[in-house]
């Protein structure tokens, strides 16, 4: 149910857009209406987007009231439809399998409820679900995963690193991200360049991104440019328990290079298993310092 509310909601700010003359005002308006199309099934819009319509702060990430070049709207368009694609994956349940590699997770893992699972999607690939239980409210993740995107690689050792090249609005970046060398250094560096779109609306928020192309950026001597493709984490809080997060991750990555599919799968599968220890570690961290303070 809560994918399906954001997936109404995807495209809805584009309708935010003014003062944009001609064509180009005319194609923004014509990507919203299309989107939303996409979101409903259908044509006709149903209450939750009207009552969208007449209170838009809901979303609280609207576009800013001012002129986007042509890129600029093209990498908003971007992240929209990964938001939309991402989430079309995880609201379809059908064909999800547990990964059952030995020692994927902790015991502690297995007690907290955490699973991974993963699908093959035409078009996509093989993509991978992590879900957790995280001990912390959501609004803690949100700070740590969105507004301290930067600071990630002083707590996760699968990435060195992450910038944010460029940002478009309230919602949209563009980020590079150098990770680390993985499976023992079988897996040599890698480094990605992604546009990221962030929606909230009450207490909940997504965050989608894929692959996408940056002139500022090129590809880097001695590292190979990995894809993301659509890719998203829901963050909400646990029904009952609202001072706890359920995370869902969607991971689906091309790693690129002559690597063995057994390989790729424990990479992809390790990485959301690690990402979720070292997010409770930081978070907890965090907290302890802040109760010493």
């Amino acid at each position: 149910m809560l994918l399906a509310t954001f997936k109404l909601c995807a495209g809805s700010s584009y309708r935010h857009v003014r003062n944009m003359k001609g064509l180009r005002h005319q194609a923004v308006l014509a990507i919203g209406q299309e989107l939303n199309w996409r979101a409903l099934g259908g044509p006709t819009p149903g209450a939750w987007i009207n009552q969208v319509r007449r209170r838009g702060s809901l979303l609280g990430s609207q576009l800013e009231d001012t002129l986007y070049s042509d890129q600029e709207l093209a990498y908003i368009q971007q992240g929209e439809e990964a938001m939309q694609r991402a989430l079309g994956i995880l609201s379809n349940q059908e064909g999800w399998k547990r990964e059952s590699q030995q020692g994927l997770l902790s015991a502690s893992q297995q007690a907290n409820g955490d699973e991974v699972l993963s699908k093959v999607v035409p078009d996509v690939g093989k993509v991978f679900r992590l879900e957790v239980v995280v001990d912390q409210p959501m609004e803690r993740l949100y700070e740590e995963l969105v507004e301290r995107m930067e600071t990630m690689g002083e707590w996760n050792p699968n990435v060195k690193e992450i910038k944010i090249l460029q940002k478009i609005g309230k919602d949209t970046v563009i980020t590079h991200e150098l990770a680390a060398e993985a499976a023992g250094n079988l897996v040599g560096p890698r480094d990605f360049v992604s546009v990221r779109c962030t929606k909230r609306r009450g207490s909940m928020c997504v965050l989608a991104g894929m692959a996408t192309r940056f002139e500022e950026m090129p590809e880097q001597k001695g590292v190979i440019r990995a894809e993301h493709g659509p890719t998203c984490m829901v963050l909400h809080p646990l029904a009952g328990s609202p001072s706890k997060t359920k995370l869902t991750w969607l991971l689906s990555i091309d790693l690129k290079g002559w690597l063995p599919k057994t390989i790729i799968n424990q990479v992809l599968s390790q990485t959301q298993v690690d990402f979720a220890n070292h997010l409770r570690k930081r978070l907890e961290s965090s907290s302890a310092l802040e109760a010493r303070c």
